[in-house]
């Protein structure tokens, strides 16, 4: 490849892929997450506690749970697999590596995006592509579920009564807010 004499900037940052992207109905919001840094941690049990305290909030352990503090949150994948979102001032790989634990922390920040969907009909619209049973009494606040949105592998965190945040990979975010888009509409028939 030939030098066009272009210099890249250093400081040059990767677009984000929904950026602009906004949606829904009469009863549905969609719109892009802000950007965030996000780590995929793995850790044993014993080392739980001190990568709490590094990460400033408390790791969940149990399924379908998830902490928030500081502008943090840590959801629970699995029982030693947590995706940690911070959209704040980030240092999530330092913050682990500070912890002195034994650990795996991957940065995802650019692999991963996010939609939030919000509105009396956000669960109906989500359930038009995803099997998970979205009732406040199966999936309360603060429930989250790694699942399927149609054929995308999601991350489904549910933030209030009537809200939602999807995690979704980058390469297929086009496609599941399509989805979502269309779920919205056939929630405000």
């Amino acid at each position: 490849m030939r030098n066009s004499g272009a210099k890249l900037r250093a400081d040059a940052g990767r677009a984000l892929p929904l950026a602009g992207f906004h949606g829904g109905s009469s009863v549905v919001r969609l719109e892009a997450a802000p950007p965030a840094e996000r780590i995929s941690l793995r850790a044993g049990a014993d080392d739980v506690a001190a990568l709490s305290r590094a990460l400033g909030l408390d790791l969940p352990v149990k399924p379908k749970t998830s902490a928030v503090a500081k502008g943090r949150t840590a959801l629970w994948l699995g029982p030693d697999e947590w995706l940690v979102i911070d959209e704040g001032k980030g240092e999530l790989m330092e913050a682990a590596a500070s912890s002195g634990a034994p650990h795996s922390a991957v940065d995802i920040s650019h692999r991963n995006t996010a939609i939030l969907v919000s509105g009396p009909g956000a669960a109906g619209a989500i359930n038009a592509g995803c099997p998970q049973d979205l009732s406040l009494a199966a999936f309360p606040v603060g429930a989250c579920s790694r699942t399927v949105l149609a054929k995308v592998e999601i991350v489904l965190l549910r933030t209030a009564e009537d809200a939602f945040r999807v995690e979704v990979w980058r390469s297929f975010s086009d496609y599941a807010f399509g989805l979502l888009a269309e779920g919205a509409q056939d929630a405000a028939l």
